[in-house]
């Protein structure tokens, strides 16, 4: 029995400690250093390609972040779980090791039970009743044995109750340990394709020489600003004239703090941000905690109409939710781009909306 029951409170802790190392968030890992090349000879400037081949590295480059961006909603997803899954595991745990220690307090007492008739010489209560020869102690004793037999079969169902909860809490905690496990893989299957697609786009601008890169700014400027202009150009400012909760403006506020701190993917400050993490905390910091993802925040947060939307609102992009900016008046946004940008103002209408969600509707 006690081999048994050191055997189960091992495990608990096992699995306690275990959780640790399985619910551990990646580390982020480092832009990859281009390979050195030799110092080249005097040579002629090499001619710019076209403009339309830029555009298509353009392209090439959003696809690649954009997908960067889903794999990093699903990592940050991944993560999210991997933290509720631990905590219900260590609860789990925990209540193995009371139920055990409760079950031995109620064998305990079992076994007092046991030594006491023992004591009586073996006889049953029943039996020593059946013996008894003053009408007195019968009836005594008859209320006794009631009493007796209501808490022996009290303890006998608190016994089988609490071994029911033991079972429970370790098939319920099993089954959690796979979730987490499945968790796990998921988080770093999503983590390798961050990295694919982010060095992917790096190789790409890395083979850029320095006018082309200059040109490449220029062209992803131009696109910002003709899908501002086109977004400003439905007039919608006009209908847009909400104010921000006070919430909101907290949150706002915080965003602003945020403005020219770097992207990173998984990322939720204090130094670093990636979208999501940005909104979260925002409004973590305004006293109003929501969804890790975009995806989730997409989900789970009320939706407004866009004419409705006020400070403090988040945007919701792209048809599949992979990007979220918190939108601050006058047509703007803050959001963190991608990677090798930092958190900065932009035109709400740069990129196609998907919803305006709003966290303290």
């Amino acid at each position: 029995m006690r081999a048994a029951k050191r055997g189960l409170i091992t495990a608990a802790v096992t699995v306690v400690c275990a959780v640790t190392v399985l619910a551990a968030p990646g580390t982020a890992f480092a832009s990859p250093t281009p390979t050195p090349t030799a110092t080249p000879g005097p040579k002629a400037s090499p001619t710019p390609p076209p403009s339309k081949d830029l555009e298509a590295v353009r392209e090439k480059l959003d696809k690649l972040y954009h997908d960067a961006a889903v794999a990093t909603d699903a990592y940050n997803a991944a993560e999210e779980k991997a933290q509720q899954q631990s905590a219900e595991i260590v609860e789990l745990a925990k209540k193995i090791v009371q139920g055990q220690q409760k079950l031995d307090r109620l064998k305990d007492r079992a076994g007092a039970a046991a030594r006491a008739q023992y004591r009586m010489g073996g006889l049953p209560p029943q039996a020593q009743l059946m013996l008894s020869d003053d009408p007195g102690q019968f009836l005594d004793g008859a209320g006794r044995l009631l009493q007796g037999e209501r808490a022996t079969k009290g303890l006998i169902g608190e016994m089988t109750r609490t071994q029911e909860d033991l079972k429970q809490y370790a098939q319920d905690a099993s089954a959690q340990w796979e979730k987490l496990e499945a968790g796990r893989k998921a988080k770093a299957a999503a983590k390798k394709k961050i990295k694919q697609q982010i060095t992917e786009a790096e190789k790409l601008e890395n083979r850029l020489e320095k006018k082309e890169k200059e040109r490449l700014a220029k062209l992803e400027r131009e696109a910002a600003a003709k899908a501002q202009t086109a977004w400003l150009d439905t007039g919608i400012l006009k209908e847009i004239n909400s104010k921000a909760s006070k919430q909101g403006k907290k949150a706002v506020e915080f965003a602003t703090a945020q403005i020219g701190k770097p992207y990173e993917w998984g990322a939720e400050g204090p130094k670093t941000f990636d979208c999501s993490g940005l909104t979260s905390q925002a409004w973590a910091n305004a006293g109003h905690p929501i969804p890790r993802t975009s995806q989730e925040q997409w989900k789970q947060l009320k939706h407004v109409d866009i004419k409705d939307m006020r400070p403090g609102d988040l945007i919701i992009y792209f048809d599949d939710a992979s990007h979220v900016a918190m939108y601050v008046g006058d047509g703007a946004i803050i959001h963190a781009p991608r990677p090798g940008r930092t958190v900065t103002l932009a035109g709400a209408g740069e990129m196609p909306i998907l919803a305006v969600v709003r966290p303290d509707a």
